[in-house]
C-alpha cells in the first residue's frame, strides 16, 4: 500500500513525490508516456537539449520558486528575446521601441505614443465585443494587424472577431529599446536540460512508465491511500459534465547541417499564411557552438481524444463545465488536482511551482 499514487510526472507531480518522498512517505508515480518530465522533457540529441513539447524559458518574481528550482540544476543567463517575421519584415518582441522604429521609421517614445494613439481614437472601439477589437483598442490597427491576428488566429484556431475579448486582457506595449519578453526579475534555462531536474526529484521515488491509469484505474486506486492527479479533470470524471476544450501542437523537427539557422531562439511567423506559429532553435538556449543545429516548427491543432492536451481553452461555456468538475473534487477526500489539466489554468512553469508547494504544505505540512 503506498501513502500517494501520483498520476503524470511533469513539474507539479514530481515537486509532490519529492517532497512526500522526502518526508518518509512511500510514494508511486506513473506516466502514461515513456519518459519522466512530462511537457517540459528535453531531450540530448548531437549535444543539443531539445525541447520536445515546446520552448520553455523559466521566468519568475518568486524568490522562494527560484531558489527551490535552483536546488536541481543551474540555470544559465538566458534572456528570451523573441523576434516575428511579417512576410518579409522582421520586428522584435514584446512590443517596444525597437518594434515601433521598424514600424513606423520612428525614434521617439512621443512619436510612437501619438501613432498608436490615433489609431486607437479612429478605431471608436468604445466596448470592445471579441479579440479583434479588444487588441485594436489597446494597441491600434498597424501592430494588430501584423503581428497579433495571424498568430492568435492560428494559435487559438479560428478568427480573431469570433474568439471572446478577455483572452487578451492587455499587451504589453514598452516605449523604451528594450527585447526582454518578460519582466520577471529571475529568468534562465537549466545548463543541461529540464529532464536532470525531474531525474533528481525522482530519485528514490518508485515510477512506473508507459502506464496508462486510465487503463487500470479500479486496480490502481486500490493501491495507495491517497492520489495525486495531473491529468485531465473532465476525463476522471469520466466526462460527466462533457468535454472541457483543449488546444493542442502538433511538432516538426529537423537536424540541419548548418550552425545557425534563424539567429534567435525563437522566432514567431505571425502572417496566417505561414501554418506554423514559430520555429525554435534550441542550441541557442544554451549559447550552443555545435557544428550542427536542430529546429522545431510549431503548429496548433484542433485538440481531439488523440491529440496531447496542451492548454485549456477557459471560454465562459469550458469554465462554466470545469465548475461542475470543481465541485465534484472539493468532495473528494482522498484525490488531489493538479497542474494546467487538473486544474483546468493556463499555467507557467512558475505558477506550477508556487501551486505543487501549496498543495504539499496544505497536504504534508512544512
Amino acid at each position: 500500500m503506498y501513502d500517494y499514487l501520483v498520476v503524470g510526472s511533469g513539474l507539479f507531480g514530481s515537486i509532490f513525490a519529492y517532497e512526500a518522498h522526502k518526508r518518509g512517505k512511500k510514494v508511486l508515480v506513473i506516466d502514461k508516456r515513456e519518459h519522466v518530465g512530462g511537457n517540459i522533457y528535453t531531450e540530448n540529441i548531437h549535444g543539443i537539449n531539445v525541447h520536445k513539447y515546446g520552448a520553455h524559458i523559466f521566468h519568475t518574481s518568486n524568490k522562494e520558486v527560484w531558489d527551490y528550482i535552483q536546488q536541481f540544476a543551474t540555470f544559465n543567463r538566458y534572456t528570451n528575446s523573441p523576434i516575428a517575421i511579417y512576410k518579409d519584415e522582421v520586428y522584435n518582441m514584446p512590443f517596444n521601441m525597437n518594434t515601433f522604429s521598424r514600424l513606423w521609421n520612428i525614434k521617439t517614445p512621443a512619436e510612437a505614443k501619438e501613432i498608436i494613439e490615433k489609431q486607437r481614437a479612429e478605431a471608436k472601439i468604445i466596448d470592445p465585443k471579441n479579440l479583434e477589437e479588444q487588441a485594436i483598442s489597446l494597441v491600434g490597427m498597424d501592430i494588430y494587424e501584423k503581428l497579433v491576428k495571424g498568430y492568435t488566429q492560428k494559435q487559438w484556431g479560428r478568427p480573431c472577431n469570433e474568439l471572446p475579448a478577455f483572452i487578451i486582457k492587455r499587451l504589453p506595449v514598452r516605449f523604451t529599446y528594450d527585447n526582454n519578453y518578460f519582466n520577471d526579475l529571475y529568468q534562465g534555462i537549466p545548463i543541461g536540460g529540464y529532464t536532470q531536474i525531474i531525474e533528481k526529484m525522482l530519485e528514490g521515488v518508485e515510477v512506473r512508465l508507459n502506464c496508462d491509469f486510465f487503463a487500470d484505474k479500479e486496480n490502481l486506486l486500490k493501491q495507495a491511500k491517497k492520489v495525486i492527479f495531473t491529468g485531465m479533470i473532465d476525463q476522471y470524471y469520466d466526462y460527466m459534465y462533457g468535454k472541457l476544450e483543449y488546444r493542442s501542437l502538433r511538432f516538426e523537427t529537423e537536424i540541419l547541417e548548418t550552425d545557425n539557422f534563424q539567429g534567435n531562439a525563437v522566432v514567431n511567423y505571425t502572417d496566417y499564411e505561414v501554418p506554423y506559429t514559430r520555429i525554435i532553435e534550441h542550441k541557442h538556449f544554451e549559447y550552443g557552438t555545435q557544428k550542427s543545429t536542430i529546429i522545431t516548427k510549431e503548429y496548433p491543432v484542433t485538440w481531439t481524444s488523440n491529440e496531447e492536451p496542451y492548454y485549456p481553452v477557459n471560454n465562459d461555456e469550458n469554465n462554466r463545465i470545469y465548475k461542475m468538475y470543481q465541485e465534484e473534487a472539493m468532495k473528494e477526500k482522498n484525490v488531489i488536482f493538479g497542474g494546467r489539466l487538473g486544474q483546468y489554468k493556463y499555467y507557467d512553469m512558475h505558477n506550477v511551482i508556487e501551486e505543487a508547494l501549496k498543495c504539499v504544505h496544505v497536504e504534508l505540512g512544512d
